[in-house]
């Protein structure tokens, strides 16, 4: 929903992924007046006139009922919709390359008793602005790392990300189909705890999913910063958060020890908690490069700190105000962050 930074470019990698197999793919909308439609029609009708390998085609799913995401509306209509052998759900702001499809049908298909595959996610660009650079360490930092850690040698997770995923049939129809997770916000993740909980495997391959983001700002960056949030405390099981949560603690003790130190006259006593401030902070950055992110520009280097000092203040948002706006639509969530059957969905003003 909507036009994507780099929208032509990333669908025109949704039809070149370089996978050798027969590939159908479906570019699913919410309506005919959205913006990023003409360009998908576009680059399909150019790719049919081609002759290249693979079918394509445009839908319109239209406004998602009470109860169901857009993104739900949309894989439900896809999945009635596909033909193929497996299916395959991807998000319109990723860039695939010819390497992450193949990937992740192959950790699929040659894991035993695997349900679905998905890729890990990399925002590979440089940051032009604060946003960016936050959005990036948020990703690059605080979760990839950590979930190809937990993932361990067999990289199983009870989760999954639905950045690009993809299921045996049998697996979907194990668990009633996508619309299982109708009443969620976090779909994806559900539908993968569902999974996993049918005695299916989700597997997390190795090739990255490449994110797109451009000029982001630290305003534009705080909504996407809520529903992350409000992802993880519903769709992460805290077997895997708590090690997020240890970062977050050690952060803030320190900074609460040498805030002590200052406060009594004694700044001496407070240069050890100063100095896991600044580790704490440069390790972010450290772990955004190592991983694979775009150079941190300097001007930049405080988002290492300030992806953890925001935390706080975008959780007493998301306990405060249970809105959240999500590709323009704004959906109403209770405490467990599931969608609230208090009120329909709207329009984002």
């Amino acid at each position: 929903r909507g036009k994507d930074v780099g929208a032509e470019q990333n669908f025109r990698a949704d039809l070149d992924t370089g996978y050798p197999g027969e590939v159908e793919t479906l570019f699913i909308f919410d309506e005919e007046a959205d913006p990023g439609l003409p360009v998908a029609t576009q680059v399909v009708a150019e790719h049919v006139a081609s002759g290249r390998p693979g079918k394509a085609e445009v839908l319109v799913a239209g406004p998602p009922p009470p109860g169901h995401t857009g993104k739900l509306n949309a894989m439900m209509l896809g999945e009635q919709r596909a033909t193929g052998e497996l299916i395959a759900f991807g998000d319109s702001d990723t860039r695939p390359d010819k390497r992450v499809l193949r990937g992740v049908v192959e950790s699929l298909l040659t894991t035993k008793d695997a349900g679905d595959s998905f890729a890990p996610v990399l925002v590979n660009r440089t940051p032009r602005k604060a946003g960016d650079a936050l959005y990036a360490l948020m990703l690059n930092a605080l979760y990839s790392p950590v979930a190809a850690f937990a993932s361990g040698a067999d990289r199983e997770l009870p989760f999954i990300m639905g950045q690009l995923m993809v299921f045996r049939r049998e697996a979907l129809s194990a668990i009633g189909g996508v619309a299982c997770a109708r009443g969620q916000l976090v779909d994806d993740m559900y539908i993968g705890k569902r999974v996993y909980e049918s005695g299916f495997r989700n597997i997390m391959s190795r090739s990255p999913l490449f994110i797109e983001t451009g000029a982001m700002t630290l305003r534009q960056f705080l909504p996407v910063c809520r529903r992350w949030m409000s992802f993880s405390r519903n769709g992460m099981p805290f077997s895997f958060t708590w090690r997020q949560w240890l970062v977050g603690v050690h952060f803030y003790l320190s900074l609460l020890l040498f805030g002590a130190a200052l406060g009594y006259g004694q700044p001496l006593y407070g240069v050890p908690a100063a100095v896991a401030v600044g580790f704490i902070g440069w390790s972010q950055l450290s772990l955004h490069h190592h991983y694979g992110g775009g150079r941190m520009p300097g001007r930049l280097f405080w988002t290492g700190w300030g992806v953890l000092l925001l935390t706080p203040v975008v959780a007493a948002m998301n306990l405060l105000f249970r809105d959240v706006n999500w590709r323009g639509r704004v959906y109403h969530v209770d405490g467990r962050a599931a969608l609230s059957d208090t009120g329909p969905m709207g329009a984002a003003a």
